[in-house]
């Protein structure tokens, strides 16, 4: 039963109720003061970049707050991500929801308890999913798609600081660093968030949205998309090894989509990016080796491009087509690479690079190893990490 008088005089609930608003109330979206009106509320994507910074802040003075449920819609392919976070200006006293291995997970730290849980079905398969969060006394519960999948009991009680007025809600990252976390994860979710409701619109006091906030407007599937001038950077030491006996290297990737002229890949260092390209040029890949004369290779899209270095040549093969280069600077160059300290493996434009190219890649693999692109040591904030557009047309970098 809802209290009639402000919480901070009733029975006082913990942050993780303050966080949440009733499902079938009306659905206002992010920002804007509700009208008699239904009114229809975009999407938003929920990454910020690769860091743990939220795309949206939203702060509430706690005793005005009545409601303390909340539901929203979420799609995405990605399995690992920050959801929400709360807290009462305070970092020992927080909520997070987020997806790990594709299942929910709540993370919360309060004076009565410390809890990490994950349950629930796989929600990182490309399809709207309504997530409800509700409360009743000492009990919290989780609902997927109209599911009870969680229930936590004795995880909350009356607040102990009532000077505490101010509740702020991330959507998308965290108000602290990830090593915050009782068991941290990859904060950035490559994914959309619809039909939210976030607490009594009445005691909404700001909001803060990042000022490139993408839409979701297109139907997604599975993959790396590099919009026009976007890029990835991995330290040589952070990707899988290459093999030492005879020395050799190897990636396949495959491409779904490609348009525009601009570098694919790139092996080299911040100094000195021409030891070894791929360019894509006009439906071709073309193989820069150092010095080497160019060599290209016509662009099959679904057909998985390989890529062979060993000491004394550097081989690029799709299918049944190949073409061979040496390698920069005669043998053993490649070896000097993978020991420098600025060793980097750059996927998309260059620093610096004016670049129409754009591309999904369908997968990436390192040494039979797939390459995970929370993990690079750099990235766009535009970049989708775990999602292409499904056809051509879709191809831009705003609307997600």
């Amino acid at each position: 039963m809802e209290s009639r008088g402000p919480l901070v005089t009733s029975h006082l609930l913990p942050l993780l109720l303050l966080l949440l608003l009733p499902h079938n109330h009306h659905r206002w979206a992010l920002g804007q003061i509700p009208s008699t009106q239904s009114q229809p509320t975009p999407a938003i994507h929920l990454s910020n970049g690769p860091g743990p910074e939220p795309v949206t802040i939203i702060t509430f003075e706690i005793a005005r707050i009545r409601k303390t449920s909340s539901s929203f819609e979420l799609r995405t392919w990605d399995p690992e991500g920050v959801i929400l976070y709360g807290n009462r200006n305070s970092d020992n006293d927080w909520f997070m929801l987020g997806l790990r291995n594709g299942r929910a997970e709540i993370q919360m730290h309060n004076y009565r308890a410390q809890v990490t849980v994950s349950a629930g079905p796989q929600l990182n398969d490309g399809k709207w999913h309504q997530i409800v969060l509700k409360s009743h006394e000492d009990t919290l519960l989780l609902k997927v798609d109209g599911e009870e999948v969680l229930c936590l009991r004795q995880v909350f009680g009356p607040m102990t600081n009532k000077s505490e007025t101010i509740l702020n809600i991330a959507l998308g990252g965290l108000l602290f660093p990830t090593s915050s976390l009782r068991l941290p994860l990859a904060p950035a979710l490559d994914g959309c968030l619809r039909r939210g409701s976030w607490l009594d619109p009445q005691a909404q006091m700001s909001v803060s949205t990042h000022a490139s906030l993408r839409s979701c407007a297109v139907e997604s599937r599975p993959g790396i998309f590099f919009p026009p001038g976007t890029h990835a950077e991995f330290s040589l030491y952070d990707i899988p090894q290459p093999s030492t006996k005879p020395w050799s290297f190897s990636l396949d990737l495959e491409l779904r989509l490609a348009a525009g002229t601009g570098n694919l890949l790139t092996l080299g260092t911040l100094s000195n990016s021409s030891w070894l390209s791929l360019y894509l040029q006009d439906q071709k890949v073309v193989l820069s080796s150092g010095s080497e004369a160019n060599l290209d290779l016509p662009l099959v899209l679904g057909l998985p491009l390989h890529l062979k270095l060993d000491e004394s040549s550097v081989v690029l093969s799709q299918g049944q087509e190949k073409t061979l280069a040496l390698p920069p600077s005669g043998p053993g160059s490649f070896l000097n690479l993978w020991v420098h300290p600025q060793g980097r493996l750059f996927l998309g434009a260059l620093p610096g690079e004016v670049s129409s190219a754009s591309f999904c890649l369908d997968s990436l693999w390192v040494q039979g190893q797939q390459l995970d692109m929370d993990q690079a040591l750099g990235r766009s904030q535009d970049l989708w990490t775990h999602s292409c557009p499904v056809n051509s047309s879709n191809n831009t970098g705003t609307a997600h």
